[in-house]
Formats: C-alpha cells, structure tokens, sequence
C-alpha cells in the first residue's frame, strides 16, 4: 500500500475525519435586530451536539485505488474508530474543554503519541490529527459572516491556533447555521498557505436520521491551488 509524503486529519473529522454529521437542533433562529451569535457560542453548540451521538456505521477512506474500510462507533462522548490489516484500533475523547485521541490495545488504553499525529493513516490525505478535532477548542475566534456551502446557509468562522503545537496556524469553518454540521474545513499551514480543505459533498438519511454520505479531502501543494491528493471518506448505510 502507497505512502504519501506530507506531514487537520479536527474534521474529523472532523473531524475531521470528524466525521462531519448532521444534527437536527443548533442554534435557534435570529429575530429582526437580534445580533449573530458570537464564534465560541457557536463552536460550544458544535461541540454539544457531537457529544451526543449515538451511532455504528461503517465507512471507508478511498484514494485512488487505496480502500481503507473503518467501523465508526460514538456512545455519546467516546468515538470510537476501527481500523483493518493491520487492526488498530482508535477512541476520541470530547470533553468540555478539549479532546483526547487514545490508542486501543489488547493490554489497555494509551494516550495516541503526539509525534504520529501527523502521520498519513494509512497512505490517504487524511492524518491521525484531523480525527481529533483539537480545532473545536480553540479559543481565538471570531464569526467572519455568513456564506452558502452547496445551498446550506453556513456561519463563516476564522479559529487561530493557540501554539506551533498545530499543523495549522488558523482554519476557516462553514458551519450550517440550521443543523450546526461542518460543512467545509479548511487548513492553512504556518506561511499562511492552504494546506488542505475538507467539505461535505452528500448527506443520506439512515433511520431517519441525516449522516454523512461522501465528504472530499484535498491536499494542496504549498503556495499553490493544486491539489496533490484528494481522499473521500464515505460512510455506507
């Protein structure tokens, strides 16, 4: 299996690889003269709703012709990540005030090592970093307006990296004003170059509830709108 070279996969979800899912409650509407609420009003819903997901799907990360297939479970709080050949096995922590990637093996529960979070899972765009959503959490923040994301009315934040700790120096978010999912997520590195972008391409509704369907993972090349890879995660029924 190919390797990529390259050193915000919280898109994870992401999150980010976060999984970027969509609720059914967020914030509720504006009345007429009423101010937008403020970017940590919003991240704090963000981060409320995510940690309170019941799910167990299956999904895969596809680049080119690498499959990488995963079983995503969240019982509330704790998502849990499952990967195969080799097995590893991956649980997300959101707590209030941060989260906390661990690493699941037969002997117990280890803390994810911080000198790997940059690394490639498994030869696709996606890091172990972007599954930690560490971005959630920042606390310099600010609401920069509102935009569309594939039709979806989106809050437009920009969050700053509290330390060089961050492959990113600062993200800028499209969050959906109505169901509070992160519709588009996008990296720049420390020379304030665009280093990657993830956004939300399908959604699909399973026990009439709305996931993720197909969200895209592009890599770009430092200075430049070339993308230089390009991931799918994709999450079945």
């Amino acid at each position: 299996m190919k390797r990529s070279s390259l050193s915000i996969i919280r898109f994870l979800v992401d999150s980010t690889l976060r999984l970027f899912i969509a609720s059914t409650i967020f914030l509720p509407p504006l009345t007429h003269g009423e101010s937008p609420p403020s970017a940590q009003q919003i991240l704090a819903s963000v981060r409320m709703i995510e940690a309170r997901q019941q799910i167990d799907l299956q999904g895969q990360l596809r680049e080119n012709d690498v499959v990488v297939p995963f079983r995503l479970i969240q019982n509330g709080p704790l998502i849990r990540y499952s990967f195969t050949n080799p097995d590893e096995v991956l649980q997300l922590r959101l707590g209030q005030s941060s989260s906390r990637l661990d690493l699941i093996t037969d002997t117990g529960t280890q803390k994810f090592a911080a000198s790997k979070l940059e690394e490639k899972i498994r030869g696709t765009s996606v890091t172990y970093a972007d599954l930690a959503f560490k971005f959630l959490y920042w606390q310099t923040a600010r609401v920069l307006g509102e935009e569309n994301v594939r039709t979806r009315n989106c809050w437009k934040l920009q969050l700053r990296a509290p330390s060089r700790e961050s492959q990113y120096s600062n993200v800028l978010l499209w969050i959906d004003k109505t169901g509070g999912a992160l519709m588009r997520m996008e990296g720049y590195d420390w020379n304030a170059q665009l280093a990657k972008r993830f956004e939300v391409v399908s959604a699909q509704k399973i026990d009439n509830r709305w996931f993720l369907k197909q969200m895209r993972v592009d890599e770009l090349q430092p200075g430049t709108n070339h993308v230089q890879s390009r991931t799918y995660l994709e999450i079945k029924k």
